[in-house]
């Protein structure tokens, strides 16, 4: 069980890290691409697509195979919501914004079930760390309320839909190095 927890948890730091590193490489290469003015999703319409809706997949599929290997832990609402968030990121990067609605809804599945993620993994930890999980998550979910409120704080679009994406990434860099370090 310890393996499989530990292959869990640097597919979940991988997953992570190539998103960050893959976004800023997509917003290198999007001409005029502003973080504040442009949604994330606009990098998987332009000449970044295939860079962005690759990752974005690739995210979704690590978390979603995460979620399997972590199936025996006894944390069925953590392990629900890592699920979703998987579909939630493979969908987005199978149906990008030109989808409308559908991409909508897998952008949220990720963003919501990715902040609940990170509250619930709370369960998971020990503190301080636990604790930082549920700051993360409930910044990441005040985000989305204010997201789609249309309340940007000075921040714009794209840097308050950051502020619902960042705190998920953080959150899973640091879980899954947690849990690719448990001691046997």
């Amino acid at each position: 069980m310890k393996e499989k927890i530990k292959i869990a948890g640097f597919l979940i730091f991988i997953a992570s890290a190539q998103f960050i590193l893959a976004l800023k490489i997509s917003e290198a290469f999007y001409p005029n691409y502003s973080i504040s003015l442009n949604y994330i999703s606009d990098l998987g319409v332009g000449p970044s697509a295939f860079i962005f809706n690759s990752s974005v997949f690739l995210l979704g599929l690590l978390a979603f195979v995460s979620a399997y290997l972590l199936s025996k832990y006894k944390r069925k609402e953590f392990l629900f919501c890592l699920f979703l968030t998987g579909i939630g990121a493979m969908g987005v990067g199978i149906f990008t914004e030109n989808f409308g609605v559908l991409h909508t809804v897998f952008s949220f599945f990720a963003f919501f079930f990715g902040a609940l993620s990170s509250i619930f993994s709370y369960k998971i930890q020990k503190p301080p760390f636990s604790f930082l999980s549920v700051l993360l998550g409930l910044i990441s979910l005040v985000s989305l309320i204010l997201f789609g409120s249309g309340v940007y704080l000075g921040l714009g679009k794209g840097g308050m839909e950051r502020m619902i994406a960042y705190p998920i990434l953080i959150w899973a860099l640091g879980f899954g190095g947690y849990l690719s370090n448990l001691k046997d």
